[in-house]
């Protein structure tokens, strides 16, 4: 009997140990787009090599996630789950970014994610 509910709480423990904290920052941020849109080339690309694409998170190979963020393919096809995560304090999960990097991913995403 007692195993029944071990096993369950045991799975709760380790899904809910493995979930970043948020700071209250990162909960409140609201992305101010009002300027002139961030390019991928000169501002995103480096944003996410340094951040995202290191090695055991999103590097090539990568199964995390929606995978290996190394090309601007493969974070164009991913912008919806990049703007979620960087949004709501998920992302990147050993470490954090500024508000302005963030206003930067999330401005280009909401301008249509394009390559330039």
């Amino acid at each position: 009997m007692k195993k029944k509910f071990l096993i369950p709480l045991f799975f709760i423990a380790v899904c809910v140990s493995c979930k970043k904290d948020k700071t209250s920052e990162e909960t409140t941020f609201t992305p101010d787009c009002s300027g002139s849109a961030p390019t991928y080339a000169a501002t995103v690309s480096g944003i996410i090599s340094s951040n995202c694409a290191a090695s055991g998170c999103h590097a090539a190979g990568s199964n995390n996630g929606p995978g290996a963020l190394t090309t601007y393919t493969q974070v164009k096809n991913a912008a919806v789950s990049i703007r979620s995560a960087v949004l709501n304090g998920s992302m990147p999960k050993n470490g954090s970014l500024t508000n302005a990097q963030k206003n930067n991913i999330i401005c280009w995403i909401d301008a249509g994610a394009i390559n330039n």
